[in-house]
Parts: C-alpha cells; sequence; structure tokens
C-alpha cells in the first residue's frame, strides 16, 4: 500500500459501540485512513457490541473489554473516544456528541447509519460546525422484516417507519454527501425505507485487513498452521470446515455439526472447527467429529482460517466470510445471501437450513485440487477488491472531492457504484 501524507485532514467517525478485538468497519476503516495519512477519531458510547441482542450475557465473557465513559486511547494509527450515552425514546444517543465534535472540529464526519440520534445530532451539528457529512447503511434486507413483506403504505408497521424512520432520514440525507450502503439489498433498505435520495447512495463493500487475513506467506506461517491443526486435533487427511461467530439460532452453526456428523458415520474425512460462544455449544460438542475453541481476537484469526480447508455460514452473513476467503479457503453461504460477489468463484450455496442439501454442498468441495483452485480465486478478489487499504483510498478520494465542492460531487467523480435499484 502506497501511504500518503495528508495530515491536514481530520476525520471523526461515529459508532453506537467498539470493541477492540473484533473486525468491523469501526475498527479497520480508521487504521487504514491512518496508514494514508489522516488524521482520524472514532467516537463511540459505553455500551458493548450486541448489546441488542437476547443472547445470554455470558456468550463474551472474557473476551469483549468494558469501557468507561471519558476514556480516549491511540492505537492502530487512530485516536478512541468513549463518551457517555442516552436511551431517548428507546434510542440510542451518544452523551455529549455535539461538544465533542466542537473540540475536535473535523472536516469530514462519518456516520454507520442514515437514521437515529446519531445520525440526526450529526447533521445538526454540521449547521454550525461546517464539517462534510457522510452516513452508511449496513441494514441487509434479511433482517429487516419490511424489506421481506408486501404491507400497503397505510399499514401501521408502514407508517410507523415513515414516522421514525423515513422523513428522520429524509431530513438528515439534506446534509449528507453521500451514503455508503453495503450491499445492494441495503442500498434499497436505504432507499426504500430510510429516506436516502438514491443519487446520494453509493454501493461499498465491507473489507478485510489483509495484513491479517491471507493465504500462508513462506515457511513460518506453514509451520503454524500446521502445528495449530495437529493441536486441534486434526490430521493432514482431515477436511476441517472452520465457522466463527455466535453459536445461536440465528446463526445456526449447529446445522454444520450436524452435517459434519452425519458425514463421519459415513466414513468421510470432515471434521468441524467452531471458534465463538452461545447456547448451541453443549449440542455441537456432542456431534462427533467437531470441536469448539473460544472466540479470537481478530489479529489471532489468520492463523485458524490457514488451519483450516472450507468455511462455512450456515445463516446469516458474516464478515468472517470474506477473512476466510482472503484466506484461501472457498466458502459456503446459504442461498438467501444478499452479497453473491462474495462467493462468484470461490464459494457453494446450499438450501437455507436444509441439511441434506448443505452436506451435498459439502462434499461437491471433496476434492483438494477445486478447494485449492476455488480459494485461490476468491484470496485474489479480496486483496483486488475487498482490502480496507483499497476501500479507505475510494473513501479518501470521495472525501477530498467534497471538501473541494460547495455541494455533492457528481456521481462520475466519486469512486464504487452508485445505485439505481427500483423501489
Amino acid at each position: 500500500m502506497t501511504v500518503r501524507q495528508n495530515s491536514n485532514l481530520r476525520v471523526v467517525l461515529l459508532s453506537e459501540v467498539f470493541c477492540r478485538n473484533m473486525g468491523y468497519l469501526e475498527n479497520m476503516l480508521p487504521k487504514s485512513l491512518a496508514r494514508l495519512g489522516v488524521e482520524v477519531h472514532v467516537l463511540a458510547t459505553d455500551l458493548p457490541p450486541g448489546y441488542r441482542q437476547k443472547s445470554p450475557a455470558d456468550l463474551y465473557e472474557g473476551f469483549l473489554q468494558s469501557w468507561q465513559p471519558g476514556t480516549a486511547q491511540t492505537s492502530d494509527g487512530f485516536t478512541l473516544h468513549i463518551l457517555g450515552h442516552k436511551q431517548v425514546l428507546g434510542h440510542v444517543r451518544i452523551a455529549g456528541l455535539r461538544e465533542k465534535l466542537r473540540e475536535l472540529s473535523p472536516a469530514i464526519v462519518q456516520t454507520m447509519t442514515p437514521i437515529g440520534w446519531i445520525a440526526l445530532d450529526a447533521a445538526c451539528s454540521k449547521l454550525s460546525r461546517g464539517y462534510k457529512l457522510f452516513t452508511g447503511c449496513h441494514h441487509h434486507a434479511s433482517v429487516f422484516p419490511l424489506a421481506s413483506r408486501t404491507a400497503p403504505i397505510w399499514s401501521a408497521a408502514r407508517l410507523r417507519c415513515l414516522a421514525v424512520r423515513t422523513l428522520p432520514g429524509r431530513l438528515v440525507s439534506l446534509a449528507t454527501e453521500k451514503c455508503y450502503a453495503i450491499t445492494a439489498d441495503c442500498a434499497g433498505v436505504a432507499s426504500r425505507f430510510f429516506g436516502v435520495p438514491r443519487c446520494k447512495i453509493e454501493i461499498s463493500p465491507l473489507g478485510v485487513d489483509t495484513e491479517i487475513f491471507h493465504r500462508a506467506r513462506g515457511t513460518r506461517e506453514v509451520v503454524n498452521q500446521a502445528a495449530l491443526r495437529r493441536k486441534l486435533g486434526f490430521s493432514d487427511s482431515d477436511i476441517v470446515c472452520i465457522y466463527t461467530g455466535r453459536f445461536t439460532k440465528d446463526k445456526n452453526p449447529l446445522l454444520l455439526a450436524n452435517a459434519i456428523a452425519q458425514l463421519q458415520a459415513a466414513g468421510k474425512s470432515f471434521r468441524g472447527l467452531f471458534l465463538g460462544n452461545g447456547p448451541q455449544a453443549a449440542e455441537i460438542q456432542k456431534c462427533p467429529g467437531n470441536v469448539t475453541h473460544p472466540f479470537e481476537p481478530v489479529h489471532e484469526l489468520g492463523v485458524f482460517f490457514r488451519a483450516a480447508d472450507i468455511g462455512v455460514w450456515p445463516a446469516q452473513e458474516s464478515l468472517s466470510m470474506l477473512d476466510a476467503a482472503a484466506c484461501g479457503l472457498p466458502i459456503i453461504v446459504n442461498h438467501t445471501m444478499s452479497a453473491p460477489e462474495r462467493i462468484s468463484g470461490n464459494g457453494l450455496t446450499y438450501r437455507l437450513n436444509d441439511l441434506d442439501d448443505l452436506i451435498r454442498a459439502l462434499l461437491d468441495l471433496q476434492n483438494s485440487l477445486r478447494r485449492r483452485e476455488m480459494g485461490a480465486i476468491g484470496a485474489e478478489r479480496m486483496a483486488r477488491e475487498f482490502s480496507w487499504d483499497s476501500i479507505a483510498l475510494r473513501r479518501l478520494s470521495d472525501y477530498e472531492t467534497a471538501l473541494h465542492s460547495r455541494s455533492c460531487a457528481p456521481e462520475s467523480s466519486l469512486g464504487g457504484r452508485s445505485f439505481e435499484g427500483t423501489s
């Protein structure tokens, strides 16, 4: 990566939560922007990641760092500021956000969403601070119920959405230069339900830290991955299928464990490796051929992917799909996944929650040569199109274009793909 000096540009990223051990946008994009010479600050609340989820309280025990308001830390080239939070009308607001923005006086502010109090407060502060505002949309249609059902505009659900999402989102968009949707279906949600004009939406995928996630480089990494396989109890001939994330019903890794158990019973050399924790852990451990392992910090995950042969995420999408692909693994996902570019040439789909079809997909990857060929395609594409470094370069170009114009820059001068979907 070519590093540019851009020390005069100060960027603030607003995030509801922050976890150092995870590989989310709020960790990785600031790191890559900082390597380009940008002064980056991340403002987040003291809430833990996953606070909205109905998972057991000890799901991330010993893995997540707890924060105190007023904390400020600098690492990976950017500064993290932890502020307090308020619950207003059931939604999170960053306490003291306007004052912190006044103190930092950024040229660019980037939010993770075009709706909610954080986006509204950032849009209001822009009136007095004069920075350029960018937003994002990470809401997939699969987890946004209104996007997958036909409800008349006068229905209670649509009217509520109009009041609490569409109209506030349209107000935020009046102050916004651009909204980055991570997939086409996220762009559709932003346009149809969050009030974002299509002309301001750009599809910009989430990325991979290719410093961490890559195919084995040199003898040392080859030796390390072989040693890890032995430590976990896998032989050289085993076909190790890895899953990382929560062991919960919505993610459903138990389906993979059951598939591995059936393949073992049929004399096939498939094994399962599950990194994470959750309610399905005990059932996974009962399935023959499967090994569970606690959550690992993001900077330790690369060796686990390189020690495996196939990446499998049976239900909801995960950023780990990209990480596994960058490490040269072919991946298996369900047929409803909304980002087919993640598996083009390097992955297979199966019918969601269909055990027999998942077994069929696993057997399709039984041949080691096919796995290597597909894995090479994925690793090359992840490095070329999905690295956080390349995404940061495109974002920086957008930021600089916005700063050199009085209004939103024309589509032709901005990186990524514009969204021209239908409602």
